[in-house]
């Protein structure tokens, strides 16, 4: 089993900074793709930002200039460094890997993995 916990976020008013962080833990063998998405009420859930297992980067226009993703394989950790905030950034930030595991045939399967979601409030 492969857990995904978040923490990092909460209320900051426009203008501020927040860092996110998701940490996997469990049977993990190596994470490609790690991300980060959000979902504001009512809208669909989006791609915020994502990072491979070389370090290559995209983001959302959105939030480009604003917001750096970062991961730590060492640790199985992906960060989001979120500065410049706006009001319309408020949303439930959700970390998203796919993770290799190993089970003990051997097989090698990749897998989806979602953390809890953190609430990211921007207001004054």
């Amino acid at each position: 089993q492969v857990q995904l916990v978040e923490s990092g976020g909460g209320l900051v008013q426009p203008g501020g900074s927040l860092r996110l962080s998701c940490a996997a833990s469990g049977s993990i063998f190596s994470i490609n793709a790690m991300g980060w998405y959000r979902q504001a009420p009512g809208k669909q859930r989006e791609l915020v930002a994502a990072i491979t297992s070389g370090g290559d980067t995209n983001y959302a226009d959105s939030v480009k200039g604003r917001f750096t993703i970062s991961r730590d394989n060492a640790k199985n950790t992906v960060y989001l460094q979120m500065n410049s905030l706006k009001p319309e950034d408020t949303a439930v930030y959700y970390c998203n890997m796919a993770v290799v595991v190993v089970t003990t045939t051997p097989d090698i399967y990749e897998y989806d993995y979602w953390g809890q979601g953190t609430q990211v409030t921007v207001s004054s």
